[in-house]
This record gives structure tokens, C-alpha cells and sequence, in this order.
């Protein structure tokens, strides 16, 4: 790596807004995973997320007539407020353009700070669109929130915070990846300094950028981001970001989004602090690493990235954590229709704690139950669960993997419908904002029966339906073309166990 990198990094500028955040120890993760587990906490920054860093050392590097004519930036937030608050320590007039799917939490906050909030396209690379258009328009400076030398230097000063801090070198660092910024900075000084330490990049399953980047050898476009962890909702890889990544990162490990909540709630519990998805990405792909490799006894060191998390979020993270942690267990279970059957049932559970338990009258013959049981011992016991039930001659179908039953299913009144033909289900995603359910309706139009609707806001970046349709089998073309023509991501789950047995059509008797 050229000398370059680490005299910026040692000569940036980032102290005069940011603060050196600790490396606080997790006494119960390591307890857990048998290793010496601490968090740099960037979530104490004062715009809750390392991002200060980057973007006022970017700032502070302009040449003030450059900083005369104003700057722009594009974020999903983080950058954005690193930016505002930077800039109005300097003096400088700021306008972040900000995708509408931001949380509020963000967008208020670069309003706090003095910055002009532009709400524009439902990505980050639609807010980038109209940034360009605005700095062609303006001429204004944009800031770019990874992939730029300054602020990849800004953001490797945590690197050279977590190598004084710590007491002996770490074994392995754990880094969130979006643009590549973190990463990046983090991998060019500790990588230069000690280079037998792991560095280790974390994304979300729906966000590969880096993995992706590096197994086809150059950054590529996703085609389509996912935006639970919307801090690292980036489509492409910076270019510097995956020069550096691709000589100084040791391994890429993809984590689930019920896995992300786990971290979540495990961040909670050792710290009381709350982070938001992106900011507990380092932790989760820590547990999957740790469990994959089964490493004990070393020192592991996670990025605490960002807090900056609507509270109404909250409500899904909870739902999903203990699944993320394979502490419950999601069961349809069929028993017979017949008084007792229902007390036999919960002896066969013993005395465990159930979370859901859901049952409406189907026919004479079977009942179906939805049930949520908690487990101690994660996948062993969920094992025996099913052997044992199955042994007392109940029908199990696990359902603890199957993203529509715990996105929708779960939550559903009703059940069946008889006499209802010819109906096609289909699970959407779509940018969650105000009027989304509406404009997502009016779009689809009046021209198929909707026989089936459940929609629950979860605070997220992202709305989440799933509909039933009667589509007659000449309609079929016509209406995937419209689903197409939507824009949004969808899925056929028509076939899926969980709607075939609390969901799905009935014929008529």
C-alpha cells in the first residue's frame, strides 16, 4: 500500500468535529462466542456514526474559494449528516439530496445542522442522479461519501485509534461494507502496521457489493440492493474503495437480516446502546465467522458503525431477533379436529415458552396451528422438537426460514377462503413512504379481483404486501407484465408451504 494513504490518515483532520471513540469490551459476547469480543463505538459520535470523519476531513481539505461556492453531497443519511454538521463547524453552505426512503431521523438531523434537505428518487443512486444534475446546474463541489482519498483517510484514523487502544495486536477486525470507505481506510493502516491482522469485510446478504466486486475481479452494478441495512444500500462498489479491499481484505461474510437483528439485540445487551442495522453488521458476521471457523480465545474486534434508527423500527428488529439467534422456532402443526386434541398438543411441548400460537377452524377432519416456540439450545433442540412431535403423531412443517411466514403469515387474521378461484399470491417489496400503499394500488390498477391483502408497517426503509389475485390462466402473461412494470421487487408464492396452509384457497365443499 503506498506510503500516500498512511500520511493522510495521520494527517487528517477529524478531531476538530469527531471524537476518539473507546473500544469498549462485550463481556457477554465473549462469554457466548469464547472469544475476547470489543466494539469500537462509533455510534458515539456526535452525528451518531463514523461518517464525520470522512466528510470533514474532505471539507477541510477544499481550498476555501472552492468552499466559497458551496457543496453537495448524495447519502442515505450518515454522509449526509457528517456533511452538515462539518460544514456549518466551517462556514460552508451544504445541500444533501437524500433518497425518500431515508428514515426521518436522518433528515431532520442534517436540517438541525443547517443543510438544505433534498428529498429525491427512493436510492441512493437516484439522490446521486440529482445531485450531478444539481452541482452541473450550481457549481458546486460534491463530496462523495466513500469513494475519494480524503475521506477513506478520514474514515482509517479508526484504525489507528483501535491499534493504540487495544493492548495487544487483534486477531481479526470486522467491518461493515457499503461504498467501501470503512473498509478501505481501516485495511490500508492496520494492514501496513499489522499486517497479520484479519480484516474482515461484512454485508448483508441482499447487498454484496464487495463479495461480488471481488469474485468477478473489478466493482459491478447489483441488480437489485436491499434496504433493511440501509447505511450499506449502495448498488456499486467504489473504484479506490475496491482497489484497496481487493489487496488489503482477507474475506467477505454475508449475514442474514433476521442475523442482523440478533446483533441488534446482542449490541443491547452488553452496551444499553441501540444500533441501527448497518451499524450491527460487524457483529453479526463476527457470530458467523466465529460459529463457521469455530475459533476460540482470540481477540475480535467489531465496528460499531452508526445508531441512527427510527424508533418505530425497533418493533420489526425485536420480532426477528430471536429468530436471528435461532432462539425460536416457527411451526405450522397439524392435530386432529377433535376435542383434547389441542391439550394433547401442548403436553407434547412440555413446558417451554410459546411466542405465537395461532388456529382457526379449517374443517372437520385437521386443524392447522401456527405456533412460535422459544428454544434454549438453538438448532439441537428445534431437531428434537420436530422428532418428538412427529413421534406423538403430530404433522410438522418447519417454517422458522420461510420469509413469508414470518413477514406476513404470522400476523394474518382468517385463514382459507372456499370458492375462490384461479388465485395467484404474490409477495412485494416496495419504498416505503407516505401514500406508498396507495400509489402501489393505484398503479396495479382494477383490473384483476384482489382476493387476499396483508400489509403491516414496520418502520423500515420498505413497505411489505403480500396479495392474492384471481388471475385466469389467459390474464397470466398480462399480469406478470404489469407486476414487471411496477418496479418492484416481487416474488410468486403461490407454491409456498406456509400460504398453502394458512392462506391458500379452498374449494368450495
Amino acid at each position: 500500500m503506498p506510503n500516500s494513504y498512511i500520511e493522510r490518515i495521520l494527517r487528517a483532520r477529524v478531531y476538530e468535529v469527531a471524537r476518539e471513540t473507546p473500544l469498549s469490551p462485550a463481556p457477554q459476547l465473549s462469554a457466548r462466542l469464547g472469544n475476547a469480543v470489543f466494539l469500537k463505538r462509533e455510534d458515539l459520535q456526535p452525528v451518531f456514526s463514523f461518517k464525520l470523519r470522512g466528510a470533514y476531513n474532505k471539507l477541510a481539505s477544499l481550498d476555501p474559494e472552492i468552499r466559497a461556492r458551496g457543496v453537495i453531497a448524495a447519502s442515505a443519511g450518515n454522509h449526509a449528516q457528517g456533511v452538515a454538521l462539518g460544514a456549518s463547524r466551517l462556514g460552508v453552505s451544504a445541500t444533501i439530496v437524500m433518497p425518500r426512503t431515508t428514515p426521518a431521523i436522518k433528515v431532520r438531523a442534517v436540517r438541525r445542522f443547517g443543510a438544505r434537505a433534498i428529498l429525491h428518487g427512493d436510492s441512493y443512486d437516484e439522490a446521486y442522479a440529482h445531485a450531478m444534475e444539481l452541482v452541473a446546474e450550481r457549481g458546486l463541489t460534491f463530496l462523495h461519501p466513500f469513494d475519494d482519498p480524503d475521506v477513506i483517510a478520514g474514515q482509517g484514523t479508526i484504525g489507528l485509534e483501535i491499534l493504540r487502544q487495544h493492548p495487544v495486536t487483534p486477531n481479526a477486525i470486522f467491518v461493515p461494507v457499503g461504498g467501501g470507505g470503512l473498509i478501505a481506510g481501516i485495511a490500508a493502516y492496520v494492514k501496513w502496521l499489522c499486517p497479520e491482522v484479519r480484516i474482515i469485510g461484512v454485508e448483508p446478504e441482499e447487498v454484496p457489493t464487495l463479495e461480488r466486486a471481488l469474485a468477478a475481479g473489478r466493482p459491478v452494478d447489483l441488480d437489485e440492493v436491499g434496504l433493511f441495512a440501509d447505511g450499506v444500500a449502495v448498488r456499486r462498489i467504489g473504484s479506490e474503495t475496491f482497489r484497496i479491499a481487493r489487496e488489503r481484505v482477507d474475506e467477505v461474510v454475508l449475514v442474514s437480516t433476521d442475523e442482523i437483528c440478533a446483533a441488534i439485540k446482542d449490541i443491547f445487551d452488553d452496551t444499553r446502546g441501540i444500533a441501527e442495522p448497518a451499524g450491527a453488521l460487524a457483529v453479526a458476521g463476527m457470530k458467523r465467522y466465529v460459529e463457521r471457523h469455530g475459533i476460540r480465545d482470540q481477540q475480535l474486534i467489531a465496528i460499531e458503525s452508526g445508531a441512527n434508527i427510527n424508533f418505530d423500527r425497533l418493533r420489526h428488529v425485536a420480532e426477528r431477533a430471536e429468530l436471528g439467534e435461532r432462539r425460536e422456532a416457527l411451526f405450522a402443526v397439524e392435530i386432529p379436529e377433535r376435542p383434547g386434541s389441542f391439550l394433547a398438543f401442548c403436553r407434547a411441548l412440555g413446558k417451554r415458552q410459546i411466542t405465537e400460537f395461532n388456529y382457526r377452524y379449517a374443517d372437520a377432519q385437521r386443524a392447522l396451528v401456527f405456533v412460535g416456540l422459544e428454544l434454549g439450545r438453538g438448532e439441537e433442540e428445534r431437531a428434537e422438537l420436530i422428532a418428538r412431535l412427529t413421534e406423538k403423531g403430530f404433522g410438522v412443517v418447519d417454517m422458522s426460514e420461510n420469509e413469508t411466514a414470518k413477514l406476513h403469515i404470522r400476523f394474518m387474521v382468517g385463514g382459507h377462503a372456499r370458492g375462490i378461484g384461479q388465485e395467484t399470491l404474490v409477495r412485494f417489496e416496495f419504498p416505503e413512504r407516505p401514500g406508498a400503499l396507495l400509489n402501489f394500488l393505484s398503479a396495479l390498477g382494477k383490473r384483476w379481483n384482489i382476493s387476499l391483502f396483508h400489509y403491516r408497517n414496520h418502520g423500515a426503509a420498505y413497505g411489505r404486501v403480500l396479495m392474492g389475485a384471481q388471475i385466469p390462466p389467459e390474464d397470466s402473461a398480462g399480469f406478470r407484465a404489469s407486476l414487471d412494470a411496477l418496479g418492484y421487487r416481487y416474488w410468486d408464492e403461490s407454491d409456498n408451504v406456509a400460504c398453502r396452509l394458512f392462506a391458500g384457497s379452498l374449494p368450495d365443499d
